[in-house]
């Protein structure tokens, strides 16, 4: 699959780039639209990853958002891929590219809240799981992440 990654730009990219989001990470769980997102959107770092060519053209297939915690931590938030799409290394670089961001901003730790499932995602890509978090919905066990980048 032909894919880049880059910020949404325009108000119609972001209404795509919050749609998968919410698709992903909240109707799994019959959550309203509008739930996918929180109060600090506008200080935070967005990507997604967006499709080539094809029928398909343009499609939000990865999103990640990246949150400013303290000068010296970072936080990533909202990550998730398409799962047609998984496994093909879109994942990886959009936290290879939060990582580069954060490292600019000199930002000297990274953390998330991973969900159980993508735990061994994470290990692959250097971050350590330091203790249960919390539990979203009744349902999705998350467990805090962290890495150092500097």
């Amino acid at each position: 699959m032909h894919y880049h990654i880059r910020q949404p730009q325009t108000r119609t990219e972001f209404k795509h780039y919050y749609h998968l989001r919410w698709k992903l990470l909240r109707a799994p769980w019959n959550q309203p639209e509008g739930s996918e997102s929180d109060d600090l959107e506008a200080q935070c770092f967005h990507l997604m990853a967006v499709t080539n060519g094809g029928d398909d053209k343009n499609k939000v297939i990865g999103i990640a958002r990246l949150q400013f915690n303290s000068h010296s931590e970072a936080q990533i938030r909202y990550m998730a891929v398409s799962e047609s799409c998984q496994r093909q290394g879109i994942g990886r670089e959009l936290i290879n590219r939060l990582e580069q961001r954060a490292k600019q901003s000199l930002h000297q730790t990274m953390v998330l809240d991973a969900r159980e499932n993508a735990v061994g995602f994470y290990k692959k890509l250097g971050y350590r799981t330091s203790k249960k978090s919390y539990r979203l919905f009744d349902a999705i066990q998350h467990y805090r992440m962290t890495k150092n980048i500097c």
